[in-house]
């Protein structure tokens, strides 16, 4: 990588309007004009550094945004009331009626149903297709595409898509790569790889205190503008605006961003190879054993390494669950939805984040009843926890 992301948040210096190190939090919807001249020049979009209305910007919002386009090298960023607010305007301004997307088959199962039964509504239309595979996404690809659309790392089967060879297939038709990075913040720098736009989910890692829903589109000075016109813009439109409280919120926990991902990656890299270690069927793309082991070496920044998500096959939805109530029980973790909260989180994906992808589609991607997906948490002692969950699972009669 060209540049660290963390020293470009770094980088970044905010002050409160009193001196304060932490940026003022604008608590106002609107804002005041000193004439009718500059309250029409920023409708218009050409009054710098003005503020109209809180649906198009804010001095919260927009500080968040500078920091998160810095984080993705990107010009500009828009930040969203959630990831699926980021998804869902993002894909609006790209795509018409008529048009058509390329998508990933293994990704966030709200992300699924938005483009297989919300979007045909609108007469777009988008073909699902393994991602891992180049030559079947371009077979994919029709005159009617507009988008690629992929997960850096797919949720919940841990697939690596390589953003580089997505890219010369994006530039070579045409088209726009949209990357969902939201389980490899720092790690992985989509538009450094050939990217148009960056999309997370605020909610997980980068804000890390499963207390405030966030999204942001990241992209160029362009892109963002456009989603922002007041006349056509999506995400002026749909209205997906983030509270300013949230914003500042996130802001403050964006600083110790590559600290928690650095904690993150050990403590899953070393759970993933002690069960692997005990016979346990382990899906961790920081495992030489992991189809796209090597892909994800070529395309990350060592410092930050492998994430905090693992996936773990227990053979059945009732081991599953037995194991998870019975974790939960002993205070390893929650048995909960979402991810990149400071304890570790389970849940079984195909009854739940992925509950929204049909149960024969399920099956054909290789998303079983007994798959538990881990966000692994920042415990301090891992050994510890290792030998609580390894308890766990004899009792349960997984190991």
């Amino acid at each position: 990588m060209s540049f660290n992301p963390a020293d470009k948040i770094q980088d970044l210096q905010y002050f409160g309007e009193f001196g304060g190190v932490n940026p003022s939090i604008s608590d106002s919807s609107t804002y005041t004009f000193l004439s009718a001249k500059k309250m029409f020049d920023t409708f218009e979009g050409n009054a710098e550094g003005c503020y109209l209305y809180s649906r198009h910007s804010s001095p919260s919002n927009l500080y968040l945004g500078q920091a998160l386009a810095a984080m993705e090298n990107t010009e500009a960023a828009n930040v969203t009331a959630s990831g699926m607010g980021a998804i869902t305007a993002t894909l609006l301004q790209l795509c018409g009626a008529g048009d058509h997307i390329v998508s990933s088959r293994t990704i966030y199962g709200g992300t699924y149903a938005f483009m297989k039964n919300f979007l045909p509504k609108l007469n777009i239309h988008t073909t699902f297709v393994d991602s891992t595979k180049l030559d079947i996404v371009e077979k994919a690809i029709t005159p009617q595409t507009k988008v690629l659309y992929c997960e850096t790392v797919s949720n919940p089967l841990m697939e690596i898509t390589d953003i580089a060879g997505m890219a010369a297939l994006a530039k070579k038709h045409n088209l726009k790569l949209v990357v969902d990075n939201t389980f490899s913040p720092l790690a992985i720098a989509p538009v450094s790889l050939g990217a148009d736009v960056v999309i997370h989910s605020l909610t997980k890692f980068i804000n890390g205190s499963s207390d405030t829903v966030g999204g942001v589109v990241c992209g160029t000075q362009q892109f963002i503008d456009d989603l922002r016109n007041v006349n056509d813009g999506a995400a002026m439109l749909l209205g997906p605006t983030m509270d300013s409280y949230r914003s500042a919120s996130i802001l403050k926990n964006l600083r110790t961003l590559h600290i928690r991902i650095q904690q993150h990656s050990r403590n899953a890299l070393f759970l993933a190879e002690r069960f692997e270690q005990d016979g346990l069927k382990v899906v961790y793309n920081g495992l030489p054993s992991h189809s796209g082991h090597e892909l994800y070496k070529k395309m990350y920044n060592a410092e930050y390494g492998f994430g905090g998500m693992m996936t773990i096959d227990v053979g059945s939805l009732d081991k599953a669950n037995e194991l998870m109530e019975l974790m939960q029980h002993r205070n390893i973790g929650y048995l909960a939805v979402s991810l990149g909260f400071y304890k570790t989180l389970f849940s079984a994906p195909g009854s739940s984040t992925s509950s929204e992808i049909p149960a024969e589609e399920q099956a054909e991607m290789g998303l079983s009843d007994g798959l538990i997906r881990f966000s692994i948490g920042l415990d301090n002692d891992i050994e510890r926890t290792y030998q609580m969950m390894k308890t766990c699972m004899q009792e349960v009669g997984v190991l």
